[in-house]
């Protein structure tokens, strides 16, 4: 599966960035694929070790947040691995 996800501190102030990039140090060392842009952070893996890093992520947030929000997005597609590259392939292919 590939989960896209975004965690939002709240109560924290107006910079939430030391606080997002507690839980982006966990999905990096969970040795899962991972990517992050300026609003999600995507990872691929199944479904119970993505939920399970999703979780860690949270948890890390909320260690110096009072209140947290999640968006999350889910693409459950049994067979496909390296999903996050093989759909950027295709619409590169796409492009071209």
């Amino acid at each position: 599966m590939i989960v896209a996800f975004s965690i939002t501190p709240l109560g924290v102030g107006e910079g939430v960035a030391e606080p997002v990039a507690r839980a982006v140090k966990v999905v990096r060392e969970s040795g899962l694929p991972n990517r992050t842009d300026a609003m999600f952070t995507t990872i691929e893996g199944e479904w119970d070790e993505v939920m399970a890093v999703v979780k860690r992520a949270v948890d890390a947030v909320a260690e110096v947040a009072p209140r947290v929000s999640l968006v999350l997005k889910a693409d459950l597609r049994e067979g496909v691995t390296d999903g996050m590259t093989s759909k950027l392939e295709s619409l590169e292919r796409h492009l071209s």
